[in-house]
């Protein structure tokens, strides 16, 4: 009975330091994201788009974590990709965003940023200047 209860112990307590260690993974994962200058980008735009913010019925605007097993959302070295979910008081939708990186300034630029909302309506936040 005694090596039995210890085992089960043990066993307990590998399973709550991997549920630990993955949830550690996850929220610096999201942390990250969040940090990212491809992302606070996005965000600012959505911030300072007022007919969007008003279709959200925000402020206040609560930004939710990424899916991260979500395919839309990929990264690399040159270009982001990611949907991020957002809600307002009067509906939610995701903020889709596209930016490069510029490797010689090794900063990031928007592309396209779009706000879909979950009644189907699209509002397109930021396209860039064309160049002349």
């Amino acid at each position: 009975m005694g090596r039995s209860s210890a085992l089960h112990q043990m066993a307990i307590f590998m399973t709550m330091l991997t549920g630990g260690g993955c949830g550690m993974m996850y929220y610096l994962m999201q942390k990250n994201f969040s940090q990212a200058e491809y992302y606070r980008l996005a965000l600012e735009q959505l911030n300072g788009h007022s007919t969007a913010m008003a279709s959200l019925g925000a402020p206040p605007l609560k930004v939710h974590n990424l899916h991260l097993s979500d395919r839309y959302n990929r990264m690399d070295h040159t270009r982001a990709q990611i949907k991020i979910p957002v809600t307002g008081t009067k509906t939610g939708g995701y903020l889709f965003a596209t930016s490069v990186r510029d490797s010689f300034k090794n900063r990031w630029h928007l592309q396209e940023v779009v706000l879909q909302l979950r009644e189907g309506e699209r509002i397109q936040v930021f396209t860039p200047e064309p160049s002349q």
